[in-house]
């Protein structure tokens, strides 16, 4: 997959997030477009469509919410899981991290039961009446990590992420996103918004005013964002933007370090995971051969460790 050459050199197409800010309006937001990143991370597994669809969306979560992470080297994973004591739900697990750019992620799901229902299943047919998500984010400059939970209610992944915000960080955002698959290749937009709270000592949080004009003004422009708009390869993130904000007095944008697949996984790193366990505990994890087989599941590469 290539970007089109109708997008001006030097602006935005695939797998780089663009940063920009409304300083009139108190507002910040990025914008990004997945494409051959996103394929390389769907190439490890033969993931069905729903499931195609779904790790694509989180994967667009992941870099829009990891790309506002001030911490270089901080890292923010997304976790959904399944908790249903029914036994409804078909995914068991989905994980998706970012960290200095490098994005990963995989899904462990029931396929036969998956291929049991429709096409596009609702959120609560995948993940049942109990799901939840997990948004953790670990600071390696202070060494503090924060996370919040929230219920995966509503339609997408998206809404869940947009409950987290307002109640975890207190900070109306709003998020759209959209994915188009053509049998051969997969592409991944997304746009986010958030109104900064004006002052944090001594004033009040925007949180308690989600009626505030400037946000009003905010969300209804970037809401008016349409699905073919972030998927369109032809469409650089800058032309995006000002589509959406070209009336404002001012708009700053900033195209952030490009994205790279970033599984970790090496023989080095397995080792010095499985140092941590007894000698009895690595001798009884040892297979026929005498080694130790390592599954990665973001790269479905499998690592014997001696």
């Amino acid at each position: 997959m290539t970007q089109e050459a109708s997008i001006p050199e030097g602006e935005t197409g695939f797998d780089r997030v663009l940063a920009f800010g409304l300083p009139q309006r108190n507002a910040r937001g990025r914008a990004v477009r997945l494409g051959p990143v996103l394929d390389e991370i769907l190439s490890a597994h033969e993931y069905p469509t729903a499931i195609r669809h779904l790790l694509a969306e989180a994967l667009v979560l992941t870099a829009l919410m990891g790309s506002l992470l001030k911490d270089d080297e901080g890292q923010l994973t997304i976790q959904a899981q399944a908790q249903d004591e029914t036994g409804t739900g078909i995914v068991d697990l989905l994980v998706c991290d970012w960290r200095a750019c490098e994005v990963r992620g995989y899904v462990n799901f029931d396929a036969e039961r998956l291929a049991a229902l429709e096409t596009f299943p609702t959120m609560t047919a995948l993940f049942g009446s109990g799901g939840y998500l997990a948004l953790t984010f670990d600071l390696a400059s202070t060494k503090q990590r924060y996370q919040g939970i929230v219920p995966l209610e509503g339609d997408s992944l998206a809404e869940a992420c947009q409950s987290y915000f307002a109640q975890s960080e207190q900070i109306p955002t709003l998020i759209r996103t959209a994915v188009r698959w053509d049998g051969h290749c997969c592409v991944a937009g997304g746009l986010l918004v958030q109104h900064l709270p004006d002052g944090e000592e001594g004033r009040e949080r925007l949180h308690v005013r989600l009626d505030h004009p400037e946000w009003e003004h905010v969300a209804a422009l970037a809401g008016s964002t349409r699905q073919e708009e972030l998927v369109d390869p032809a469409l650089s993130l800058e032309a995006l933007v000002w589509r959406l904000f070209h009336e404002e007095d001012e708009v700053r944008v900033e195209q952030l370090s490009p994205l790279s697949r970033g599984c970790r996984c090496s023989v080095e790193h397995y080792e010095k995971v499985l140092s941590r366990f007894s000698d009895d505990a690595r001798q009884e994890m040892r297979g026929d051969d005498g080694m130790i087989s390592v599954d990665c599941a973001f790269c479905s590469r499998i690592f014997k460790i001696a």
